[in-house]
């Protein structure tokens, strides 16, 4: 099956994925066009994990004003550390801890959090439009919203640790996904009520894939919201909060 013969067809599947699908082969191997784009695409998520995050650069200087942004660092020291001791990217480093407490006021309603993750790219891409968006809608709902920082070289569990300093109802951290070959510009958002160093994975929620050709900013933004209000009237997060999507129309794309 080729393009040329079943081109409805082809651009249908196409809209519905940004996977590589029926382009084509040239003998037994790719089109030069698709081996380029896909090297091309490679090369994106390499640059994506191990690029260091650089504050100014990837969030600009509006954005680090408007919101007072400082940053902080895990107990990790090098990116080479960080890909090989998960462990570390989970913990804060004592200067870290200290420093939040100094300028984070405890018991918000809601805290986000920034964490570079495995793409950098995707904190540069995402969080510059999201962050606004979520800050005024808590600001809306009549929330005190903590003040927003960065973490470098942070993993998922950093959560707990911001959880036991400052205490806050709902923790939001929005961390660089794992690039692919799709997109290297994918954002996840992370949420806990009341995160705790008991927490696990079970105990929080994911909004995932926050990007171009996925779940657009105004709707994760909408959907991070309406999280925290079912967190907050539950007491709870995890696997015992389902987030309620609204229907799709059928055929119809993520927003």
């Amino acid at each position: 099956m080729t393009d040329e013969l079943f081109p409805e067809i082809v651009n249908k599947i196409r809209l519905r994925t940004p996977a590589r699908l029926l382009h084509g082969r040239s003998g037994g191997g790719y089109r030069t066009a698709t081996q380029l784009e896909l090297r091309g695409a490679h090369a994106a998520a390499r640059d994506a994990v191990r690029s260091d995050l650089d504050l100014s650069q990837h969030l600009g200087g509006p954005l680090i004003e408007r919101f007072r942004i400082f940053e902080v660092c895990s107990q990790v020291r090098s990116k080479d550390e960080y890909l090989l001791r998960p462990d570390l990217g989970r913990r804060l480093s004592l200067e870290s801890g200290e420093k939040i407490l100094a300028k984070c006021a405890a018991k918000a309603d809601v805290q986000i959090l920034i964490g570079d993750g495995l793409s950098t790219t995707a904190i540069a891409t995402q969080v510059p439009a999201l962050l606004p968006l979520l800050v005024q809608g808590a600001t809306d709902r009549g929330w005190v919203v903590g003040q927003p920082f960065v973490v470098r070289f942070c993993r998922v569990g950093i959560l707990n640790e911001v959880g036991e300093l400052l205490h806050p109802s709902v923790a939001v951290l929005l961390i660089g996904e794992r690039p692919g070959l799709a997109t290297a510009e994918s954002l996840s958002a992370y949420m806990a009520f009341k995160p705790n160093v008991e927490h696990t994975d079970a105990n929080r929620n994911l909004i995932s894939n926050i990007h171009g050709r996925g779940v657009g900013i105004r709707e994760a933004a909408t959907r991070i919201l309406n999280l925290c209000v079912k967190m907050m009237r539950a007491r709870s997060s995890g696997v015992r909060l389902r987030e309620e999507l609204p229907e799709r129309i059928p055929g119809q794309l993520p927003g």
